[in-house]
C-alpha cells in the first residue's frame, strides 16, 4: 500500500487551508442595527403622539442598541462598521426621541392640571341662572 502524505499536497483551487481566515472579508451586520435606526427615527417622529408611542419606541431602540453594542464590543472583527454606525445613529435618535417624548408628556400633564384647575375654579352653579 502506498502511504499518502496530505500535508505535502498543494491545496486545490478555491480551497482555503487555514480555517481561521475563511470568513476574513465577510463581515456580518450587527443584529437589529437597522431596526434600532428605524425605531430611533420613529421615536422622534411619534414623540408628539402624547409622548407614549415615541417613548415606547425610543426605549425599545435603546434596549436593542445596548444588546447590539455588547455584541460588537465582544467581537468587533465579525461585524461591519456600517452596521455599527447605524446602531450608534439609532441609539442617538432613540435618546432624542425619549427625551422629546418625555418632555411632551410632562407638557401634556401640566396642561391637563392647569386646565383642570381652571375648570374647578369656574362658578358652574351660576352658569345656568340668568
Amino acid at each position: 500500500m502506498e502511504e499518502t502524505n496530505f500535508s505535502n499536497q498543494a491545496p486545490q483551487q478555491g480551497q482555503n487551508t487555514n480555517p481561521q481566515f475563511n470568513n476574513q472579508f465577510i463581515q456580518l451586520p450587527i443584529p437589529n442595527s437597522t431596526a434600532v435606526l428605524v425605531l430611533g427615527i420613529l421615536s422622534i417622529v411619534m414623540c408628539f403622539c402624547y409622548g407614549l408611542i415615541g417613548m415606547t419606541l425610543g426605549i425599545i431602540a435603546l434596549v436593542l442598541a445596548s444588546k447590539g453594542n455588547a455584541l460588537y464590543k465582544e467581537n468587533p472583527n465579525v461585524y461591519s462598521l456600517s452596521s455599527y454606525n447605524n446602531l450608534k445613529a439609532g441609539k442617538v435618535c432613540g435618546i432624542i426621541g425619549v427625551v422629546l417624548s418625555s418632555l411632551y408628556l410632562v407638557f401634556i400633564v401640566i396642561y391637563i392640571v392647569i386646565l383642570g384647575a381652571a375648570f374647578a375654579a369656574m362658578p358652574w352653579e351660576m352658569m345656568g341662572k340668568h
